[in-house]
């Protein structure tokens, strides 16, 4: 893992949110972007150029921000974008060849009941860039113990399992796998493939009727420092992905890191 990016935006959790990525990317030798991404919505007529006076209040933000903090050593980079968020994140990652953002849960909601405010909601929802949400006030340390959870072990994608397998042989972390059977099981679906069978130590097999319900169950059982999910069209998040915002109350292991993989398939 080589390239992170942190996205910022205006909470008041944003400084130790920054402190954690730069504490997270030391571990690895990583290089962290700092970014924000801004749009401008002009009215007809109107005649005062905002892009420049913009993107220059937007970098000298970002540069008090990065200088706010413990760098530890590592190379932070502040970058500035307009444009529409998603689309240009991911014009960006590719750019930068991010391996994994570190998101806030809130980046702009005040809202105690939130647990991923509307713009973190997006970015999980409609990217497939892999991401590692943190807790707000959240102190690193070293991961020990990962819980993976997933309802089909079926995998299509060319290094899908690659953030998941850095953070394991960094931290020498055990990986733990709960298998969810639902209703739309298939025999194939709890085969794990030579990567997999290699990356775990424990199996636990669970009926449910979603990945999200056997993950509020058994979650606490297994005590992980990180749970990893994946992306799926109809997945763990579904529950919570009517809306781009999600609530605490439809989440309770908000008080984890939790690693959200790019799908499988």
């Amino acid at each position: 893992m080589k390239t992170i990016l942190v996205p910022v935006g205006s909470s008041k959790n944003a400084k130790s949110h920054l402190q954690y990525a730069v504490d997270f990317a030391q571990a690895f030798g990583a290089k962290v972007y700092v970014v924000q991404i801004y749009n401008v919505y002009t009215k007809a007529g109107t005649m005062i150029k905002v892009d420049h006076i913009l993107e220059r209040e937007s970098q000298a933000f970002l540069e008090a921000h990065i200088a706010s903090i413990n760098t530890r050593g590592v190379e932070v980079v502040a970058k500035t974008f307009k444009g529409k968020l998603i689309d240009t994140l991911e014009k960006v990652c590719n750019a930068l060849d991010v391996d994994l953002i570190i998101l806030e849960p809130r980046t702009n909601s005040i809202k105690d009941e939130v647990y991923l405010g509307k713009t973190s909601g997006k970015i999980i929802k409609r990217t497939q860039i892999p991401a590692l949400i943190v807790p707000e006030g959240y102190v690193y340390k070293p991961i020990v113990k990962i819980l993976l959870a997933v309802k089909s072990a079926i995998i299509r994608k060319e290094g899908v399992l690659k953030p998941l397998q850095s953070i394991k042989n960094q931290f020498k972390a055990v990986v733990n796998i709960l298998l969810v059977k639902t209703s739309y099981h298939i025999e194939a679906d709890f085969k794990l493939n030579d990567d997999l069978v290699g990356m775990i130590t424990n199996t636990t097999v669970a009926e449910s009727p979603s990945t999200f319900q056997a993950v509020l169950e058994h979650y606490k059982s297994n005590s992980p420092d990180l749970l990893c999910v994946v992306r799926r069209k109809r997945g763990f998040f579904t529950k919570l992905w009517e809306n781009d915002t999600i609530l605490k109350k439809d989440f309770h292991s908000s008080t984890l890191p939790v690693l959200v993989l790019s799908g499988l398939k």
